[in-house]
This record gives structure tokens, C-alpha cells and sequence, in this order.
């Protein structure tokens, strides 16, 4: 993503080269135009870039431990709000976690209880949130950004990927998500296990190798535990 001046204005320019990732970003922001959640505003799609309004606000992942921790919470409420809207037409299927589960164990990740809890009702979801995609200012959210990965499942597997990955970097993290959304912190941790392998394979796959050997060790001692 760019800063540029487009017609007298400052923009965002995103570019992507999966034309469906790029699809469903567009698809996401227009459903949530008129919701009012915090995102950015399509100005101008073109093929393989989007334009879209600059929303005001800094990282979340970029601020002190306790603002952080207000962000989330904060966002947490919005969370809520996103899974109870009617999602459009045209999202893309929910991850398939029974080929997370075999691509893990025929990868050789360390041992993990998996087994994939029960599904709730398919909802709107986001796909990816995390600190990183979420602005802020003084622990109030101003925007969620980056939807391309926004997709059709199951909203306590998204609430669980966002406090699992947040209570990595600071364990406080998981209350103030689970318990600003509102949900059955058992059954939030029965998703651990899934995030845990899918992001194993995402870093044995893409990640740096630094990382896979964090993870790893993380995991181990878990088994371990």
C-alpha cells in the first residue's frame, strides 16, 4: 500500500496480483459501506489495485502494551458487530481446516491435539484480525483495514484466531477480546489448536526460518506441558 494524491485528494492505493484477493477486498468494502464500521471507502477499483479513502489513526500493533490492550477490547465490540451483519453475496468458503490438519501432520509439525470443534452459523468474517489491521488513536479504533482475505465461517474460529495470535504477544490479550465479544473462553481455546498448525505451515511454507524454529519449540514445550 501507497500514499498518492489522486484529483486534489491524499489516497490509499493498494495493489495485489491474486485478482481474488483483490475481488473480495472490493466486495467486503462495499457491503460495509453504509454499516457504519470503520473502513476505508472505495474510490476507484482498477484491475489489480484499489483506491480508497486514508482513514486516520496509527497501527495498533505500533503502540504501548496498554493502549494496545484498549484497542482490543475495543475492537472486540466491533467484531461482534461485523459477524451480526448479513454478508454479500459472493464470499469466498471458509479455510478448510481437515487439509490444515493433514498438510500439518504429513508436514511433521509437533504434536497437536487437533480436532475441529463443532460449527456455529457461517457469518461475515474478516479473515485476518489482528493488531496490524487495526488503527487507532488513544485506544478508540478509527479503522479495520486490509479485507482480502474476508470470507463466509464460522465467527468464534475468527474470534479465536484474533486472540490467539494477540495473546502471543501479551496473554492479557485473550480476556479482553474474548470477554469483549462475549463468548465461552473453552470454547475460544478449542480453536488454538487449528491457528497453531495453520500459522506452523504458514511459516514452514513462507515464513522466516527464525520463526518456524520459535514456533516449534512453543508447540513442543506445549506437547509437553
Amino acid at each position: 500500500m501507497r500514499l498518492v494524491e489522486h484529483q486534489g485528494r491524499r489516497l490509499v492505493e493498494k495493489r495485489m496480483t491474486e485478482p481474488s484477493r483483490h475481488d473480495t477486498e472490493v466486495l467486503a468494502l462495499r457491503a460495509l459501506a453504509d454499516t457504519g464500521l470503520p473502513v476505508p471507502e472505495l474510490v476507484e477499483v482498477r484491475p489489480g489495485s484499489i483506491l480508497m479513502t486514508l482513514m486516520p489513526g496509527e497501527r495498533l500493533d505500533s503502540d504501548d502494551a496498554e493502549v494496545r490492550l484498549d484497542g482490543l477490547r475495543a475492537s472486540a465490540t466491533l467484531l461482534r458487530r461485523l459477524h451480526e451483519l448479513r454478508p454479500p453475496d459472493g464470499l469466498p468458503a471458509a479455510p478448510d481446516d481437515a487439509l490444515i490438519i493433514r498438510r500439518y501432520r504429513a508436514a511433521g509439525g509437533p504434536p497437536l491435539p487437533l480436532a475441529i470443534p463443532p460449527a456455529g452459523r457461517a457469518v461475515f468474517c474478516h479473515g485476518d484480525w489482528t493488531d496490524g489491521n487495526l488503527l487507532a488513536a488513544n485506544g478508540a479504533v478509527t479503522a479495520v483495514i486490509d479485507w482480502e482475505a474476508a470470507h463466509l465461517g464460522d465467527p468464534l474460529r475468527e474470534l479465536s484466531r484474533a486472540a490467539w495470535g494477540a495473546a502471543r504477544k501479551d496473554p492479557r490479550s485473550f480476556d479482553v477480546l474474548v470477554e469483549g465479544y462475549g463468548a465461552d473462553p473453552a470454547m475460544v481455546r478449542a480453536w488454538f489448536p487449528i491457528h497453531a498448525a495453520e500459522l506452523w505451515l504458514w511459516f514452514a511454507e513462507a515464513g522466516p526460518p527464525e520463526y518456524l524454529e520459535q514456533l516449534t519449540g512453543e508447540l513442543r514445550s506445549l506437547s509437553h506441558a
